[in-house]
């Protein structure tokens, strides 16, 4: 189906804002179900999803099926006018699939099977899990086209099986045919000729199982991208066969946030709305800026348009050494941070919090507690938020001049183990850079390095060790034309098949800051710092010698890089060869920014205090320990209590206001 005549979030929303959570009707009593749907009814909620784990109760042996209980669910729900996100459940398998079929069972890189028991227990190579998903798949879809309940579907359930078995290294054989064409090809794209790997006959190049030492990074590599496009052609066969069956339906699923499994980037072109799980830690004091990030990132995935937040708690959750539950007010905050940041949908896993299982104290929307529970008063509350400010922030949008980009091929092949510092990960590099932006109250986009970035006026890479020639051409094109670029440590050092550019750093980036030589890395130890001309660095430095081009230069101070560039200018392209301390990173892309003509959306915030423009809708989101007052010049009604303020508004602890002049 060609993108132009595809379903949107639109024919979701309908001007609305989504509220709901996933609906495991399954695992309770019916006489439970219309006490769900009442209480549904009075907390707001228009949206659920039903049947993420429900396989072994749809077809409880093989080709059996049991329809009668999910006929009576969607029934009721459509009643209370409550909408249903169908789910595929095939990330669960039934017990008699893996035991009829053990070939549908992954096996991790030692060979060992992993069995059911638990869940996403299936090999995403495997032809037979293939035929039976599809053929579930196939039987939903034919049975409920037509019913008026369904929204949306969702398929499957955040992706993340990996498979080093025999049926995935035959179609990882398969996939890199595809990819190189010839073992030539193949053992000059992994470097093969390093420690005796070449590969003399296909039947030899197996996935990167258990080695007596270092796996060789570029299989490693390519078996992360198999990977990703495996689980993406699962997710594809079934989205066809629910297409074809309802066109106009839109189709998502939900994905782990900043998870290294999957290219979310290409995964977004093959999904009508992109969806996000998201599950900061209450106790983490950066727990708003890990969000901003994540809603930044998935919005830019959707295009800059809309996009759901499929699931996040309600209070705690159960997989953390301790799972600490959410403050009163943290919920309803950062539930609307994200519709601030682009959401059109603010669900969570789960409705009703289980009282057996796995993650039965995992946190529900009602809780053990029940309706009277703090938990879901405050669910009650968000619901009325949300249909309160849902005609004034539908369809607006979230415009940024600042992009930053990521890309997963990059992230996958800075992961190496052989890599020279166990202290440097892409995400907690990533998430300094976007923190020093988010604490100088800049609005951001994320975008890959090889799209179209014409409409920013300063781009932002915090570290892409991996960088295409079609991404570093851009690049320069960006600087040429104008643009702003900050470039991070260990940034276009290698290409596409990992290999190691010559000295060390692409040649046109090294032209690009006035870099005549990389001499060495100097990583740090973890909690090292080296002084820098007014700021401290962490993690990392670099040896440079400059070519006498840069306009400006900050030097290393002391040590065996004394005098030599920390950060390097030259014109409007910068390169910043350490990690500078959070406040000294966030100065100077404040001051960065400035320089380009790039502001916050509002002047003069307090600490912690978030402000963000959604269409004509000012959200201001008070982060901090305490009250707060912001100056906001002007006459402005707050949506979400009807008041009118003028020239300044307090935000109590956990406050939120949504300001339309």
């Amino acid at each position: 189906m060609p993108p132009s005549a595809r379903p949107t979030p639109a024919d979701v929303t309908r001007g609305r804002l989504l509220f709901g959570g996933d609906y495991n009707p399954e695992q309770w009593p019916e006489e439970t179900w219309r006490e769900d749907v009442r209480l549904m009814r009075e907390a707001g909620v228009n949206t659920v999803t039903v049947g993420v784990f429900s396989w072994a109760r749809l077809e409880p042996r093989p080709g059996e099926h049991d329809f009668g209980w999910l006929d009576r669910v969607m029934d009721l729900l459509h009643g209370a006018g409550v909408g249903v996100v169908l789910a595929t459940p095939t990330a669960s398998p039934p017990p008699w699939l893996g035991r009829l079929h053990p070939d549908t069972l992954p096996r991790d890189e030692d060979g060992h099977l992993e069995r059911w028991g638990g869940r996403q227990h299936f090999s995403h190579s495997s032809a037979t899990y293939r035929r039976h998903a599809a053929a579930i798949t196939e039987a939903l879809a034919a049975r409920y086209a037509g019913h008026p309940a369904l929204t949306l579907w969702h398929i499957n359930n955040e992706y993340c099986t990996y498979d080093w078995g025999d049926e995935a290294a035959a179609r990882f054989r398969t996939w890199l045919r595809h990819r190189h064409g010839t073992l030539d090809a193949l053992n000059e794209a992994w470097g093969t000729a390093f420690w005796s790997q070449g590969y003399g006959d296909w039947a030899e190049v197996l996935p990167p199982r258990r080695t007596h030492y270092l796996k060789n990074p570029a299989q490693v590599l390519d078996f992360r991208r198999f990977t990703s496009d495996m689980l993406l052609e699962c997710f594809t066969a079934e989205r066809d066969i629910v297409r074809r069956h309802t066109p106009r339906v839109p189709v998502t699923t939900n994905v782990m946030p900043l998870w290294e499994g999957v290219d979310a980037w290409r995964w977004a072109r093959e999904e009508d709305v992109v969806s996000v799980d998201l599950y900061p830690d209450p106790r983490d004091p950066l727990g708003a800026q890990y969000g901003a990030l994540v809603q930044d990132m998935t919005r830019s995935q959707a295009g800059g348009g809309p996009w759901m937040l499929m699931e996040q708690a309600a209070g705690a959750v159960a997989w953390r050494g301790v799972n600490h539950p959410k403050p009163r007010g943290l919920n309803r905050l950062w539930s609307l941070q994200a519709v601030a940041r682009g959401a059109d949908a603010v669900c969570y896993f789960q409705w009703r919090q289980s009282r057996q299982g796995a993650e039965k104290f995992h946190s529900g929307m009602v809780g053990h507690a029940g309706e009277h529970g703090r938990t879901h008063q405050e669910v009650r509350r968000i619901g009325a938020d949300l249909a309160r400010i849902a005609p004034h922030v539908v369809p607006g949008r979230v415009t940024a001049e600042v992009a930053v980009l990521h890309d997963w091929h990059s992230w996958w092949a800075g992961e190496h183990e052989g890599r020279l510092s166990r202290e440097v990960t892409l995400p907690v590099v990533l998430r300094a850079w976007h923190r020093a932006l988010w604490e100088a109250h800049l609005t951001t986009d994320f975008a890959h390095p090889e799209h179209d970035l014409t409409r920013y006026r300063m781009i932002v890479v915090p570290q892409l060790y991996l960088l295409t020639d079609a991404a570093v051409d851009n690049l320069v094109a960006q600087v040429r034309r104008g643009a702003t670029l900050v470039c991070g440590f260990l940034t276009g050092v290698a290409d596409e098949d990992d290999r190691v550019r010559p000295g060390g750093m692409d040649p046109r980036l090294r032209e690009l800051f006035g870099i005549r030589t990389l001499h060495e890395w100097w990583p740090l130890e973890a909690g090292e710092t080296i002084p820098c001309e007014g700021f401290r660095g962490t993690l990392w430095s670099e040896e440079l010698e400059g070519d006498g081009t840069a306009d400006a230069t900050t030097p290393y101070r002391g040590g065996e890089l004394d005098g030599l560039p920390a950060v390097l200018r030259k014109g409007t392209a910068w390169y910043v060869s350490t990690l500078p301390e959070p406040a000294a990173l966030r100065a100077l892309l404040t001051r960065i920014a400035t320089g380009a003509g790039v502001r916050p959306v509002l002047d003069g915030l307090p600490e912690r205090v978030e402000a963000v423009r959604r269409g004509q809708a000012l959200f201001l989101l008070n982060h901090g320990a305490g009250p707060v007052t912001v100056e906001v010049p002007g006459t402005h009604r707050d949506l979400l209590t009807g008041t009118t303020l003028t020239d300044r508004v307090t935000l109590p602890r956990h406050g939120v206001a949504v300001l339309r002049p």
